[in-house]
């Protein structure tokens, strides 16, 4: 099991953040919360000295060789600012930014990951990932994601003009569940959640303290056995939700400037 090892430094912390899905559900509105979020990056960048982006940042991405997509050049300015200040960025791909290549690790400077991690921070063992996939159950999105990961289906997609790519997959990501469904505010019980389950199974073989995921939009603190915890960031949809972790770890809310401890 390969791990990286952070080594904190005095008075410095690890933030986490997922699911801003900015774009969504029209660039206008999506802009309001964009600003929010980037008034959360001009207050942790004190502090910081790690910020994971644990996925699904737009609410849809895809990398032509010359082409990204349009908009978001506050929130990308703001990560670059945080990485120019010494931060590191560490960006979990999503399954609605699943098509990122290489934009933000050589324009920004961040590292990107396309599958769970192992850090080691704090003395403490996580194990990251964005979360979909994970877990027993999902068959039917685990197959679109087979689809959508095939080297053949992304070069078509690749050959269509952006202006017509981008126009097809926004609609197809808006109507996602994960933006509209108000099946994914309610929790379902530890023994039909997939990531639950998943991180009860890593368990038995292996010593993990956090466990911690976006994906779920439902933020969550769970105790698990061997005192480990399983987290859910939630999102910046409906609860402006995040992590942080200096000695233990603390899920938070945003609003407006002021920090307030979740729920």
């Amino acid at each position: 099991m390969l791990k990286t090892i952070i080594n904190l430094e005095p008075g410095k912390k690890v933030y986490f953040a997922s699911d801003q899905h900015f774009g969504a559900p029209t660039p206008k509105e999506s802009k309001v919360r964009e600003e929010k979020f980037i008034r959360w990056m001009d207050e942790i960048k004190e502090d910081a000295q790690v910020l994971f982006l644990m996925g699904d940042l737009f609410d849809f991405w895809h990398e032509w060789k010359h082409v990204i997509p349009k908009g978001y050049v506050r929130v990308l300015g703001k990560i670059a600012e945080l990485k120019d200040r010494g931060i590191h960025i560490y960006f979990f791909v999503g399954n609605h930014d699943l098509w990122m290549k290489d934009y933000l690790e050589e324009e920004i400077g961040c590292t990107v990951f396309y599958q769970k991690q192992y850090f080691e921070m704090g003395g403490k063992q996580f194990l990251l990932a964005h979360g979909d996939g994970l877990g027993p159950g999902d068959k039917g999105y685990k197959r679109m994601k087979k689809l959508f990961t095939n080297p053949v289906a992304q070069w078509f997609f690749k050959w269509l003009h952006p202006d017509i790519a981008m126009k097809m997959a926004l609609y197809l990501s808006q109507k996602n569940k994960m933006i509209s469904g108000d099946e994914d505010k309610a929790f379902l019980g530890e023994d039909k959640e997939f990531l639950i389950i998943y991180s009860k199974e890593k368990l038995k073989s292996q010593n993990i303290d956090y466990f911690i995921y976006g994906h779920r939009h439902l933020p969550m603190v769970l105790d698990l056995e061997q005192k480990a915890k399983y987290v859910n960031l939630g999102d910046w949809i409906s609860y402006f939700t995040y992590g942080v972790f200096e000695s233990d770890f603390e899920l938070k809310t945003f609003k407006d400037g002021t920090k307030k401890n979740y729920p």
